[in-house]
């Protein structure tokens, strides 16, 4: 009998591509990164106070100059907006089998320890642009539907808003609220086990008892009833009269309301940026307006790219020239730089002044260290080391606008065919 490739197999050498291809995405944190460099403000366990010029005061109007009364007079309202710092950890684990398993270039094409060290900062940073997003409540993704695909699983989809479930990652464990965020579904955090950012669902190791449209996803460690989490974007720039910004009501309170444009579902029209620019304009006049930067995602770029391609001319020239329909990187809406960030809300741009934001930091991002160790052992079920080792990324941090009238947004926009 003839000698077949399966009589061979085990003596044959197998071939492993020393290159590490990656298939989830690790972009940089491009608004954090924005804040980040700005002027942080060191506080201890008590809230930041930030001084605010509420009205400009004092009685303007007509008198009699001939023996008239004057009357009295008024000044400045002054108030205060109050902001503490929230907690945020990464924790990486492995086991000592895994990393001996890798610590030399003829075993593996990576080395684990090493991986892990270089990708843990990276991703904490990407986590952190996904709180950025968030509306001080933690909420990463709204629930559109739900699946339990086997006895073990749920699979959630999340197409009900602008993000999908962009802001989530795979590994990450998670908690599930119901719509008013009184109480979580389980009080045991769930793993997504899958994710689908395409067709924006996510699965979990485990099925969780009342799931329904509408209910909520935020990152494991918030408990209790309306969990609160980093002050993002949209809990700064917002123009609701519903709860308090900062401590101060917005009902009562509109000076510290951003300006609004709401699309209603239509695709983007130059005048709504316009509209929004003027906004800012309006309520704190054009002395005082600051150079703004138009955030938004790649497909409202697209958007307006668009309206561009509609009123362009290409002039041919004799000689032989390419063909290029589309704009360079340099584009401006409205005069303001554009800023694509793939972690924005589909559905928004947001036309924002860095000269108002900043950080109120009780610890910077850093190793949690003890005595100077990074590195900690797990304990075995004896009480004795087990050959496991864990290292912890941690940072206290907070978000603010001390000038949300200088912000404007448009929201509620068309996202273009595809995404």
């Amino acid at each position: 009998m003839a000698v077949g490739g399966t009589q061979l197999l085990a003596t044959e050498m197998e071939k492993v591509r020393k290159k590490l291809s990656m298939l989830y995405e690790l972009e940089s944190a491009k608004f954090f990164s924005t804040v980040e460099k700005k002027d942080t403000e060191v506080i201890s366990e008590r809230d930041m106070r930030i001084p605010l010029a509420i009205g400009p005061g004092g009685y303007f109007g007509y008198y009699n100059p001939d023996g008239g009364d004057l009357g009295v007079g008024d000044g400045q309202t002054y108030d205060k907006a109050v902001i503490n710092t929230v907690n945020f950890k990464h924790a990486i684990q492995w086991n000592t089998k895994a990393q001996w398993g890798t610590d030399d270039s003829r075993k593996s094409v990576i080395n684990l320890f090493k991986e892990l060290m270089a990708k843990a900062m990276p991703e904490f940073r990407r986590q952190t642009e996904s709180q950025c997003m968030t509306a001080g409540n933690g909420v990463l993704a709204t629930v559109t539907s739900l699946s339990t695909t086997t006895l073990t699983n749920d699979t959630i989809t999340c197409t009900t808003d602008g993000y999908g479930v962009k802001l989530l990652r795979k590994g990450q464990r998670i908690l599930v609220y119901d719509s008013a965020l009184a109480a979580p579904r389980s009080a045991t955090p769930a793993k997504i086990i899958a994710y689908d950012l395409v067709n924006k669902r996510v699965q979990l190791d485990v099925t969780i008892a009342g799931i329904a449209p509408n209910d909520v996803i935020v990152p494991e460690g918030l408990s209790g009833a309306n969990p609160v989490g980093l002050f993002g974007v949209p809990y700064h720039v917002q123009n609701s009269t519903v709860g308090a910004w900062l401590g101060l009501p917005r009902a009562t309170t509109p000076e510290v309301q951003a300006n609004r444009v709401n699309a209603a579902s239509a695709a983007l029209a130059p005048a709504f940026a316009r509209r929004a620019i003027n906004g800012i304009g309006d309520r704190l006049g054009m002395d005082n307006k600051t150079p703004l930067t138009a955030w938004m995602h790649p497909c409202q770029v697209q958007a307006y790219e668009a309206l561009g391609q509609l009123v362009s001319i290409i002039n041919k020239e004799a000689s032989e020239q390419g063909l290029n329909l589309f704009f360079s990187e340099n584009m401006r809406l409205a005069g303001a730089p554009i800023k694509p960030n793939f972690v924005w809300n589909k559905t928004r741009i947001d036309f924002l002044t860095n000269d108002h934001w900043g950080r109120a930091e009780l610890h910077p991002i850093d190793y949690y260290t003890v005595e100077g160790r990074k590195i900690f052992e797990m304990r075995g079920p004896s009480g004795g080391v087990a050959t496991s080792q864990v290292f912890y990324i941690v940072a206290s941090w907070n978000l603010f606008c001390d000038c949300p009238p200088a912000q404007a947004y448009i929201d509620n926009l068309l996202v273009p065919t595809g995404y």
